[in-house]
C-alpha cells in the first residue's frame, strides 16, 4: 500500500508565507507526477500546481508567480511554497501523486488534507 502524509498548513496572515510538504511512503515503484489541488467551501476541488517526472511544472492562473511547487525523489516528497497569500486561498490543500506500486500497476493516490487558512 502507499501512503501520502500532507503537513505545513495553518493559519497565516495575508501577505504571509507558508510551505506545504507531502511524503510519499509504502510500496513503491516509481513516483509520476505529483501535485496539489485545493478545496473551499462550496467549490469544486482543483489544481493548483503539479510537478511532473522531468520537472517541468504547470501552475493555475490565480497562483502563478506567488506559488512554487518542487520534489525531492530521493524522498518522494513534494513541495507547495506559498508566499503572498490572500484570503481567497483559503481551502483544504491535498496532496496527490501517480504512482507505480509495482513495474505494471499505476495508481493515483491522495492525501487525506491540510487546512490553509487565510485571515487577519
Amino acid at each position: 500500500q502507499v501512503q501520502l502524509v500532507e503537513s505545513g498548513g495553518g493559519l497565516v496572515q495575508p501577505g504571509g508565507s507558508l510551505r506545504l510538504s507531502c511524503a510519499a511512503s509504502g510500496s513503491i515503484f516509481r513516483v509520476n507526477t505529483m501535485g496539489w489541488y485545493r478545496q473551499a467551501p462550496g467549490k469544486q476541488r482543483e489544481l493548483v500546481a503539479a510537478i511532473f517526472s522531468g520537472d517541468s511544472t504547470r501552475y493555475a492562473d490565480s497562483v502563478k508567480g506567488r506559488f512554487t511547487i518542487s520534489r525531492d525523489n530521493a524522498k518522494n516528497t513534494v513541495y507547495l511554497q506559498m508566499n503572498s497569500l490572500k484570503p481567497e486561498d483559503t481551502a483544504v490543500y491535498y496532496c496527490n501523486a501517480n504512482i507505480n506500486s509495482k513495474w505494471y500497476q499505476r495508481d493515483d493516490y491522495w492525501g487525506p488534507g491540510t487546512q490553509v487558512t487565510v485571515s487577519s
